[in-house]
């Protein structure tokens, strides 16, 4: 007679396997979501299962780590194992946003829903930011904030991507305390410079002046990564971006952002007199505005300290050539009155400004100026997510559109990347030796981009606002439409005044004044000029009018 199968031992068997041993657990009953494949079981690579064995065997660990190498995901299955097998499991998860460190906790729901009934433990809670068993253990999520490390006594704290937490000191230091009963800690993170909280510890943990364990991944530890792909990764961050973001290397403070041999490239090749000097050598031209062509300016203004110099770049629209800029000491009113007038000098160009600090005060005189074509801001610029910020433009109108653009937290990061990233593929054509001098002293500063000690980025940061409008202002259309539709429907009010043909004559008469009191020429009121529309542009989309929308 055939032996019957006691099912209920095997499972028995089956769940004391995994009690003991989490990489048999992760092996065998945690499924995973994956980019290509779909679902499919989490086979941990080596250096994982080396990883959780040293997670394992240390209270408190550090993870310095190359980008994508599925240490959330091992998180993840970690503290599934914890909130099984343990009872009474408090687990907070912190990282860079909640969004983030939401989605940690969403891959700990999948696992928990695809496992077999036998080993899921009952749910009492299951929301969004958290999941919690009947057994006692909750896993939750927040963002940071200074008082996110604020808990009672914790079983296991996680802080994702602890390089890049503002105020990371802050909540490190409360969330410190919550671990005193016995709790555990890992912090992990792609590094983001040298001097920050991360990289004090990472330190002292190496020196062993800690009680952190470190634990380095980098990107040859991955099996499915060659030589090949790291070379892909150079070609498209850069090479200092990819030695952060591949080779775990700390840029080091002091470190230029830009490649000095590309600036060297650009000294021997671009870099040029200029044709025309003004406002006392303060202002450079390369190049007298073209009639056919379109210009964007872009505009930093001095903090009125004493201590940095408003700034602004004329650029060529189509070529992204730079072809003039502006570097001086001068007040409010003045500096107006010099980009209302070579604004319109460079055919009504698409005036940009920074809206900080003394930026309002250019601002609110162009305003009142009347000068029709300065550049609004979405104020979902002040996020790092760029698809939401362009939907948010997109769809949002112009109900959140504010004057000048906005230079946050969120937004200086990006377009310091873009202006590297063209600078790197030589895409912008730079003359100025004033510029590239700056740029040689554009450094990072505990992780941060900004200009040496003793010196000044007042033109690196107007050139950077200026590659990033040029790059994104033509798919979003919509900076400065409501006053473009004014003018091409010639009656409208704009900001309480109305235009109509009287208003444009007046106009004239206040711009030929301020040409006159600039001594400024300009072909910007020839019969050409007037007659012939300059906005017209190239693109992959086809031909788009300019006038239209800038």
């Amino acid at each position: 007679m055939e032996e019957q199968v006691n099912y209920t031992e095997i499972i028995k068997q089956e769940y004391l396997k995994c009690a003991k041993d989490p990489v048999y657990f992760m092996k065998n009953y945690c499924f995973i979501q994956h980019p290509l494949k779909g679902k499919i079981k989490f086979d941990l690579y080596p250096f994982q299962e080396s990883a959780l064995t040293d997670l394992n065997e240390h209270r408190f660990n550090i993870i310095l780590k190359s980008r994508q190498m599925g240490i959330s995901t091992l998180m993840a299955g970690i503290i599934l194992h914890r909130m099984i097998f343990l009872e009474d499991q408090n687990i907070l998860v912190i990282a860079t946003k909640a969004n983030t460190a939401k989605n940690l906790i969403t891959k700990v729901k999948t696992m928990y829903k695809e496992m077999p009934s036998w080993l899921q433990p009952k749910t009492v809670e299951d929301n969004k930011m958290s999941i919690a068993f009947k057994n006692g253990s909750i896993a939750k999520a927040v963002g940071s904030s200074p008082d996110a490390g604020r808990s009672e006594a914790l079983s296991l704290l996680v802080i994702d991507e602890a390089a890049f937490i503002r105020g990371i000191d802050e909540i490190w230091s409360a969330a410190r305390s919550t671990l005193s009963t016995g709790g555990d800690c890992v912090l992990l993170s792609t590094p983001n410079g040298e001097g920050n909280l991360f990289h004090t510890l990472w330190k002292g943990a190496i020196e062993q002046e800690n009680s952190f364990n470190p634990i380095f991944l980098p990107w040859q530890y991955h099996p499915e990564r060659s030589q090949e792909w790291r070379d892909e990764q150079t070609g498209d961050l850069g090479d200092k971006k990819a030695r952060q973001e591949c080779d775990g290397s700390f840029l080091a403070s002091g470190e230029t952002v830009l490649d000095l041999d590309r600036l060297k490239e650009y000294e021997e090749e671009t870099i040029i007199d200029p044709i025309d000097k003004r406002y006392d050598n303060k202002l450079w031209l390369w190049k007298l505005p073209n009639p056919e062509y379109s210009y964007l300016i872009s505009a930093d203004v001095a903090r009125g300290d004493g201590s940095d110099y408003s700034a602004f770049h004329i650029i060529d629209v189509d070529t992204l050539e730079q072809v003039g800029e502006y570097r001086g000491k001068i007040s409010t009113n003045e500096y107006a009155k010099i980009l209302y007038a070579i604004a319109t000098e460079y055919n009504n160009a698409l005036l940009a400004v920074e809206n900080a600090s003394m930026g309002w005060a250019v601002l609110d005189h162009l305003i009142n100026m009347e000068y029709r074509n300065l550049y609004y801001t979405n104020r979902a610029m002040a996020t790092r997510n760029i698809k939401k910020m362009l939907d948010s433009e997109l769809k949002g109108g112009t109900k959140d559109l504010v004057p000048g653009f906005t230079t946050s937290g969120g937004s200086r990061p990006l377009i310091v990347e873009k202006m590297e990233e063209r600078i790197r593929k030589k895409e912008i054509i730079l003359h100025s030796i004033r510029l590239l001098n700056e740029l040689k002293s554009f450094i990072y500063i505990n992780g941060k981009p900004e200009a040496r000690p003793g010196q000044n980025d007042d033109l690196v940061m107007s050139l950077c606002i200026g590659i990033w409008i040029r790059e994104y202002a033509i798919k979003l259309r919509i900076q400065g439409k409501q006053i473009s539709e004014a003018l091409l429907r010639n009656v409208s009010k704009i900001g309480g005044y109305e235009i109509n043909e009287t208003m444009e004559i007046k106009e004239d008469k206040e711009k030929n004044k301020i040409m006159q009191e600039n001594n400024i020429k300009s072909s910007i009121y020839s019969s050409k000029a007037n007659n012939e529309n300059p906005f017209i542009y190239n693109t992959d989309y086809g031909d788009i009018d300019l006038s239209k929308w800038l």
